[in-house]
């Protein structure tokens, strides 16, 4: 399988979550997205900070009430759509993380960063409370952590973040290519259609209570074992021999 790069590429702008940029990232996301060999997509981005957040220049009073909705929809729509996508999605975080731009890391499915990465939600501080980005924050960090960031804007190290759950992993800043590309190697490795479904049974099963995630889960594994690819996966594995999965 193969995986596919999305860069944010706007360092000027510390990488703003603009109107634009966000109809960008959406359309990376759903490029060819059922595509039989894609397996992976890494989200990345240039200069020193990873993402900055809102383009605060268009939440300005200049813009109208409808223009800032559109942004905010797009915005959680875009959000949301990575933990639709049918393929893991991995952040690779080299730099300050920042209100919506830590949001984008909390709704990754992986997170890899360097040790010089930072996260924060300062919104609270200019008067624009992070309430949106509390969303995906608070469903990936304990709340008593995800609140103190929200109330104080006061910035998590690489180390913190690892330690409450935000990332997955953290590198010196000359491993995070190869760390990345060691998780998205395994992971191509895989069947799609096996991926696509354990990710979207995850996050199924995860807003359910216990009893229900289970009777569905074991619904899953039940139907899992009728695609061609798991009953390959599993006479390999008996055989003691690598499953092919071309298709």
């Amino acid at each position: 399988g193969s995986y596919r790069n999305i860069i944010l590429n706007n360092p000027r702008k510390r990488n703003a979550l603009s109107l634009s940029m966000l109809q960008s990232l959406r359309e990376d996301l759903l490029h060819d997205v059922k595509s039989k060999d894609l397996r992976v997509i890494i989200i990345s981005a240039e200069g020193p900070v990873f993402c900055s957040g809102h383009d605060l220049k268009e939440l300005s009073s200049e813009d109208d009430v409808k223009h800032h909705s559109q942004v905010f929809e797009i915005c959680a729509e875009v959000m949301t759509l990575i933990q639709k996508l049918p393929v893991p999605v991995i952040a690779k975080v080299n730099g300050l993380a920042t209100a919506a731009g830590c949001q984008l890391v909390a709704s990754c499915d992986i997170a890899v960063a360097s040790e010089k990465s930072q996260f924060a939600t300062p919104g609270v501080n200019i008067g624009l409370f992070c309430s949106t980005p509390a969303v995906a924050l608070g469903r990936s960090l304990p709340r008593k952590v995800a609140l103190e960031m929200l109330f104080t804007g006061e910035p998590l190290s690489a180390q913190e973040a690892l330690m409450h759950g935000l990332v997955s992993k953290v590198v010196p800043e000359d491993k995070l290519e190869e760390e990345t590309m060691k998780i998205s190697h395994k992971i191509c490795k895989s069947s799609k259609s096996i991926l696509a479904l354990g990710k979207a049974t995850f996050y199924r099963q995860m807003t359910q209570d216990l009893d229900t995630a289970y009777k569905m889960t074991t619904q899953v594994m039940v139907d899992n074992l009728t695609l061609r690819d798991g009953q390959e996966g599993i006479e390999a594995f008996i055989q003691k021999r690598k499953p092919v999965w071309s298709h």
